[in-house]
């Protein structure tokens, strides 16, 4: 008598966590500070502010094409780790029990920081390009676009990703105290960088806020843990 046996069932492996996030921030940081380094670098000074002077805002972009170029690239490139940053913090938080809002307002914090830092990134690239730069007045809305979506448009919820994985990391004791309420004054600070868009002198809150941000990003996904300890009742935030 034949006995027939059952087909191996496909072996499917497991990724608890998701990547690892200390990574993302890693390189999302490296992406946008590239783009800093060699856009100065090529162009041997710093990207214009909106509030300098018309003059100097256009002899930047007629002279220095390769660097808004690079520039450009490099914006657009460090959103996508960014926006996979906000999916993962969201996913890991509600692994480790969280049922309040925060998850969601970390993930969606995470999209509209990437989404506005990569409109930001792609106009910028326009910039670069012979036909803008026949038009100073098209040049001039651009670079007021660009500064508007990767500087308060992309700050400000990325206020919101970094207080989205904050509280409740401090509610659920997922992160040291510190180290949570150190998040949510960077968040405090990327939300006062609304004011940006009225008081030019507030725009120096915008790197304040996101460099502190990556940083502090970089340090919270080391340190979230990826499950709970056995035994540990999950947090009811």
């Amino acid at each position: 008598m034949y006995t027939t046996q059952a087909p191996p069932r496909p072996v499917h492996r497991q990724f608890p966590g998701g990547p690892p996030l200390a990574g993302l921030a890693i390189t999302s940081t490296a992406l946008f500070l590239a783009g800093l380094i060699a856009s100065t670098a090529m162009a041997g000074k710093a990207f214009p502010s909106p509030f300098d002077s018309a003059t100097s805002i256009l002899a930047y972009f007629d002279h220095h094409q390769d660097a808004v170029t690079v520039s450009g690239f490099f914006q657009f490139a460090a959103a996508i780790p960014l926006a996979i940053y906000g999916a993962t913090v969201s996913s890991r938080l509600r692994t480790l029990g969280i049922r309040a809002p925060g998850a969601i307002i970390a993930l969606a914090g995470g999209a509209l920081a990437a989404a506005f830092l990569s409109i930001s990134g792609l106009v910028t690239w326009t910039l670069g390009r012979p036909a803008v730069l026949a038009s100073p007045p098209l040049v001039r809305a651009l670079h007021d676009l660009a500064f508007a979506t990767g500087g308060p448009g992309s700050v400000v919820p990325f206020g919101l990703l970094i207080a989205g994985l904050a509280v409740p990391a401090a509610i659920g004791a997922l992160l040291p105290r510190w180290l949570a309420a150190t998040g949510l004054i960077i968040a405090l600070v990327a939300e006062f960088s609304t004011l940006s868009l009225l008081i030019n002198g507030a725009a120096y809150l915008l790197p304040v806020a996101r460099f502190a941000g990556l940083a502090w990003l970089i340090t919270a996904g080391a340190l979230l843990p990826k499950a709970r300890a056995s035994g540990s009742e999950p947090s009811p935030v």
